[in-house]
């Protein structure tokens, strides 16, 4: 285990954040990218209409990949515990069931979803006009979803395993094929909606493929038999609760985008029509921008600190902690002031209609006036996803988006209108950081307990 020593213990904290930090915000930013672009290019060549499609069926789609992202931050995270602890033989049990569960989810999921997908479409916001647009590309997304969750799987638990360069190589690759495909499929062909449908399933195929091939010669290190990976016999009751338990704040995060999506599609509708629907997707998009940057850095400091805590090194993980929140504060900081400075170019760029336009660019400036501050809130997610601390992460996890914002949101809209649905972003946003900064230095100080017990226990042996 000397090598992951090297890889996530020993030199500059801020070197070891960022080679983690890039390969994640890359990641997170091509599974967002997917459905970017999609929109960016049905918005330009097919109109506003596809925009609100999209929209309605992103709540799906962002269900998908949220189940992909439970079993692979949680899978990495517990290998990245047990390499510090240095048991290997856990860290095969839970690659062998980290791919077995994603499989079985991945088929009974789609499978589900397409058979109630008509009364589910409208519920997620689908008038009679937009219905149709959602239907068919909610189909074929559909099938994309266990390519993309898989994919997901092998490049986190290559990451956690100390490998960052596939997670770049595999999603910057999608990235490419999913732009090339939608160019020749919606804007050359004019297939319309299915056509970035097609291109999003292609990629991620093609993601999967790439990465597997690579990802064959750590199922040779750690003795994994192919035959045995696909066998969901193989299934552990213990590892499999080990993984959901910390994946599922990650899964809750994730999942709460796509029910704000929804509790704003329905709220925003009856006041301001497809129109609202439309701005809430250019929106949504344009500020997942700055969330995938939290994200990525927050969820990159997750395996640092998980294999440091599991070899009790305390200080260290406060460090990281604190080079974790300047980092992402810093850039985040620096993400805002570029998309507030250039609203008007960036919404442009997704939708030509320029009545919309106004409203759009206020309702973007509003959503992410206090949205960089929101890394302090993330790390401690993920902090406590690190340290084994499940129910702390899940608490912290549904507190901004469901238990803060939804509420707000529906009081100011009722009061100011569809303006005060973008409101209620800064003040959740503000609330939530408040929290997160009581509860860090309460573990702050709890680690600073743990350390000094620890040196104790050393100088008694």
């Amino acid at each position: 285990m000397g090598n992951s020593e090297r890889i996530f213990s020993n030199g500059n904290i801020n070197r070891i954040l960022l080679r983690f930090a890039i390969p994640s915000v890359i990641s997170l930013l091509v599974i967002e990218l997917y459905n970017m672009i999609d929109t960016v290019f049905v918005g330009r060549y097919i109109g506003g209409n596809a925009i609100a499609a999209i929209t309605v069926a992103f709540p799906i789609q962002k269900f998908i990949t949220s189940i992909g992202l439970l079993i692979a931050v949680g899978s990495s995270t517990y290998i990245s515990r047990n390499l510090g602890e240095n048991k290997p033989s856990e860290i095969r049990k839970s690659i062998i069931n980290a791919f077995a569960l994603t499989i079985i989810l991945m088929i009974l999921i789609p499978v589900f979803i397409y058979l109630i997908k008509e009364p589910l479409l409208y519920r997620l916001g689908a008038s009679d006009v937009t219905y149709s647009l959602a239907n068919d590309y909610t189909s074929m997304i559909l099938i994309g979803g266990m390519f993309q969750c898989l994919g997901l799987v092998i490049c986190y638990t290559m990451t956690s395993l100390g490998n960052t360069r596939i997670t770049l190589y595999s999603n910057s690759l999608g990235a490419l094929v999913n732009t090339i495909l939608n160019y020749v499929l919606v804007a050359h062909f004019h297939i319309g909606i299915e056509g970035a449908a097609i291109s999003t399933v292609i990629s991620q195929i093609i993601v999967f493929a790439y990465a597997f091939y690579k990802f064959y010669c750590a199922l040779k290190q750690f003795n994994i038999n192919y035959s045995i990976t696909f066998a969901c016999s193989s299934l552990n009751k213990d590892v499999i609760s080990s993984i959901v338990a910390i994946g599922f704040s990650t899964f809750i995060v994730e999942i709460s985008d796509a029910v704000v999506t929804i509790i704003l599609n329905n709220l925003l509708y009856s006041s301001g029509g497809d129109t609202a629907i439309i701005i809430v997707g250019v929106v949504t998009k344009i500020s997942m921008f700055m969330f995938t940057v939290i994200i990525g850095i927050s969820s990159a400091m997750q395996p640092i600190v998980a294999y440091n805590y599991g070899a009790e090194r305390f200080d260290k993980v406060k460090e990281i902690v604190i080079t974790s929140i300047k980092t992402v504060t810093i850039i985040s900081v620096v993400f805002a002031m570029i998309i507030g400075t250039f609203s008007n170019e960036i919404i442009g760029f997704f939708l030509k209609d320029k009545e919309i336009l106004p409203e759009a660019v206020k309702s973007l400036r509003i959503c992410i006036s206090l949205l960089s501050l929101t890394g302090v809130y993330y790390i401690g997610i993920y902090y406590n996803q690190a340290i084994g601390e499940a129910k702390k992460g899940f608490l912290l996890s549904i507190f901004r988006q469901l238990v803060v914002f939804i509420p707000i949101a529906i009081i100011l809209v009722e009061i100011l209108g569809t303006i005060g649905a973008w409101i209620a972003y800064p003040i959740s946003d503000l609330i939530s950081v408040l929290v997160s900064i009581i509860l860090l230095n309460k573990a702050g100080k709890e680690e600073a307990e743990n350390n000094l017990n620890l040196v104790h226990d050393e100088s008694i042996a």
